[in-house]
């Protein structure tokens, strides 16, 4: 069992989520080629190691949250409201 840390509910097990995905940059619409747009929509690193993730808490509070996670050990770190932004 994996627990995520929801800021606004506490641990919860996975099961209670959505997993939206990965976060990445998006690219303007009106200035992107094809090629460029299908592989920001389809396409993931799958990185072995720490990934900005967004999840959706779809059986608790019925937010999105964004964490870190370790991809080869599932450990979580810096959960926080999509809305907060990170210092560059």
């Amino acid at each position: 069992m994996i627990l995520l840390p929801c800021p606004w509910c506490g641990p919860r097990d996975t099961e209670e989520f959505g997993y939206v995905g990965e976060i990445d940059a998006r690219p303007d619409p009106r200035t992107t080629t094809p090629t460029e747009w299908r592989a920001y929509l389809y396409l993931r690193r799958n990185i072995a190691g720490w990934t900005r993730e967004r999840w959706y808490h779809r059986m608790g509070c019925r937010r999105y949250l964004v964490l870190e996670r370790d991809t080869t050990t599932n450990e979580v770190r810096a959960p926080r409201s999509p809305a907060v932004r990170r210092a560059p």
